[in-house]
């Protein structure tokens, strides 16, 4: 299914999801949607390694907790974001290692400051392997960084926004 991309939402230095000077890092990218889903990109390598050639489990429960969060962001703007509150994860496949991976996140129901919402983690054949459903507290981000943060290292990514993203 084809997703049609109206924005590219912004990342940071040093988060360990999208953080651009963490060596460590997943380096992600963020894209929302017509229908105010987020879908991510990303690529694990061998420094979130589990099993040999696996991702760690850890890294799929970080990657899907960090798309349902920021699906806050379609609905509210770049500057909102969610806290998480409760997150649950289903492991159903590995996920491997040096392959550009696509997580899908969306807001399922919204009661002001609480919301919650579902993600999936899918593998390139298009199987979904790993799940999540969560709940957050809706923050702009003045309330949970300083302005410094917002000036310095909150940014739109230095890339080109696809027109679609298939999933």
């Amino acid at each position: 299914m084809n997703h049609k991309i109206t924005d590219c939402q912004h990342i940071s230095k040093h988060c360990l999801v999208c953080g651009t000077e963490n060596k460590f890092g997943l380096k992600t990218r963020f894209f929302e949607t017509e229908d105010k889903e987020v879908i991510a990109l990303f690529t694990p390598r061998e420094e979130h390694q589990s099993y040999p050639g696996i991702a760690h489990g850890g890294v799929s429960a970080a990657i899907l907790d960090e798309v349902v969060g920021r699906a806050i962001m379609a609905h509210y703007g770049q500057e909102t974001f969610g806290v998480t509150l409760d997150l649950q994860v289903k492991y159903k496949k590995p996920v491997p290692l040096n392959v550009e991976l696509k997580v899908i996140g969306r807001i399922t129901k919204d009661r002001g400051r609480i919301f919650e919402g579902t993600g999936e983690l899918y593998l390139p054949d298009g199987t979904i392997a790993a799940s999540a459903q969560g709940k957050y507290m809706k923050r702009t981000l003045d309330q949970i960084t300083d302005s410094n943060f917002i000036a310095e290292e909150w940014f739109p990514p230095a890339i080109d926004q696809p027109d679609e993203i298939e999933l």
